[in-house]
């Protein structure tokens, strides 16, 4: 199974501080999930002045640069795992935000064509 785990915050949540073993403990972690076969591809997300949002609607699309004055929750950083269970996925996400320090983490399924494919 595959899963796309996220983390949550808004401009007003604080980064944590870059320290040495706080990089040092994230880089285990990500080395380990790598081994592991559980993480697939992860990465953290500029700030929303550097997004655009690209609508479309009645065969016209209309883009707009960020930062998106909308929106209350932003994406800070996300990972794509491959887990047995959602259960095992629950567990990565606990400890990469014990790590962390703050913040909130959703997790959403992932499928793809082989999931339509029969026989």
């Amino acid at each position: 199974m595959k899963y796309l785990m996220y983390t949550l915050g808004d401009d007003s949540t604080p980064i944590p501080p870059l320290l040495p073993e706080f990089l040092e403990e994230l880089g285990r972690f990500m080395a380990e999930a790598t081994q592991k076969g559980v993480q697939l591809a992860t990465s953290g997300m500029q700030p929303t002045a550097e997004g655009t949002t690209v609508r479309h609607s009645n065969g016209k699309f209309t883009v707009v640069d960020g930062p998106y004055a909308e929106s209350k929750e932003l994406i800070g950083g996300w990972a794509l795992v491959k887990v047995k269970s959602k259960e095992e996925a629950l567990d990565w996400a606990k400890r990469f935000l014990k790590i962390y320090g703050i913040g909130e983490s959703r997790i959403r399924q992932v499928f793809g064509s082989e999931d339509f494919l029969t026989g």
